[in-house]
């Protein structure tokens, strides 16, 4: 049976979101700060997680962004095969509750309207939208604003398939060494491994969403997943780049089937308030 959601829905619930995720961080992500600011080894890496802590209590009392950077603003939208859109056009009711979350919730409108021109829109659209279709006759809006100090620092390696599960590590393990402190540690680390070019970075965005606290279903991408972080926190790179015993709070891998002369790997790094929002209408 169809299911008919109008474009208003989508509207209002594109613009609480955008404003929810820069003044709140989720549940996960708060539980996975606490939790370091326990076992930083540092004295100094734990005084700078105290901050962070500190400046993420301000954020939501004051309904302050977590971060000036309030990103550009990513979608992930489920659709189900069952739902029938009544009223504008799907992609522009998404960028409309963009342009009210981020004009009304007074948030940085960060995007230009050409990558060379570099215009700014003053509303923070267009978003990136990723589309699915899905079964049943619902709508899962996932939300990420990504701001770009950790988005610059991102990687593409197209590796041969004699690389293997060992250059995998290895590209991952060197996309972050490369960051440094200039991904504003501790990092989430998302990445996309198999699929195309393109693929595996859009697994890589997808993987930041996932609450840091899961890992993959996959026995061995969750062995390899545990392996990383350990191997990451042992840097020294630390909370904010000054040394320290928390890197990474997370490294989050998804996997996708692969052409038989390729294996794609994408590592998209995320700061340490890897803001997402997730909602099912």
């Amino acid at each position: 049976m169809i299911r008919t959601i109008h474009t208003n829905e989508i509207i209002e619930n594109v613009k609480e979101m955008c404003i929810e995720a820069n003044h709140f961080l989720s549940v996960d992500m708060k539980d996975a700060l606490s939790k370091v600011i326990e076992t930083e080894k540092s004295e100094l890496g734990k005084k700078i997680l105290n901050q962070l802590e500190e400046n993420l209590d301000i954020a939501s009392s004051e309904m302050i962004p977590i971060c000036q950077d309030t990103g550009m603003a990513v979608f992930f939208i489920e659709i189900g095969q069952d739902v029938h859109f009544e009223g504008m056009n799907l992609e522009d009711a998404i960028n409309e509750g963009v342009r009210q979350g981020y004009v009304e919730g007074y948030l940085r409108k960060s995007v230009v309207s050409d990558p060379i021109i570099r215009e700014n829109t003053k509303d923070n659209t267009p978003a990136v939208i990723h589309y699915s279709i899905i079964p049943g006759d619902r709508v899962k809006i996932t939300f990420a604003p990504k701001g770009f100090g950790s988005e610059n620092m991102s990687r593409i390696f197209m590796l041969k398939p004699a690389d293997g599960i060992e250059g995998v590590k290895e590209a991952i393990f060197t996309a972050v060494k490369d960051a440094g402190p200039n991904a504003c540690p501790p990092m989430v680390i998302g990445v996309g491994v198999g699929g195309t070019f393109e693929k595996c970075a859009i697994l890589a965005k997808q993987a930041l969403t996932r609450p840091v606290n899961e890992h993959s279903p996959i026995p061995y991408v969750a062995e390899m997943e545990q392996e990383l972080l350990e191997k990451i926190n042992k840097t020294g790179i630390g909370p904010g780049g000054l040394g320290g015993s928390t890197t990474a709070l997370a490294v989050n891998i998804n996997t996708y089937p692969t052409h038989i002369a390729g294996l794609p790997v994408a590592v998209n790094i995320c700061c340490h308030v890897n803001r997402h929002s997730v909602r099912e209408i």
